[in-house]
């Protein structure tokens, strides 16, 4: 049996593997469907449910499938309480590398993100 931070660790990678593939079932499987997602990168704050994340992610084209390099980062996981985990995390969408801040709730024994709150930064060209 995994132990709380190791069931989150994997939640993680699916997480980076969703984001890479462009793979919009696996994101169903990772979000609460009333989970909230906020990017304040810019000034002004966006704010999108569930279903808007997922027309984005199904109208881009994926890192995947440009040939991109990959490069995910996981800074942290705090596991508070038996229910709510929180995650720092970081990937590479070229040209931007985004840091997200992922919170799970463990609903029906399973981790599920709640919210997601990310900023990117334009990535220097090699």
């Amino acid at each position: 049996m995994l132990s709380p931070a190791e069931e989150v660790h994997d939640r993680l990678i699916d997480y980076f593997d969703a984001l890479y593939h462009g793979d919009v079932p696996l994101f169903t499987k990772l979000f609460h469907p009333k989970a909230c997602l906020f990017s304040p990168t810019g000034g002004e704050l966006l704010v999108l449910d569930v279903p808007s994340y997922l027309d984005i992610v199904a109208g881009r084209q994926a890192p995947a499938a440009r040939g991109d390099r990959r490069d995910d980062r996981i800074l942290s996981i705090d596991i508070p309480t038996p229910t709510t985990a929180h995650a720092r995390v970081q990937e590479l969408f070229l040209p931007k590398r985004f840091t997200d801040e992922l919170t799970f709730i463990r609903v029906q024994d399973e981790w599920k993100i709640i919210s997601k709150v990310w900023h990117f930064e334009i990535e220097p060209v090699d």
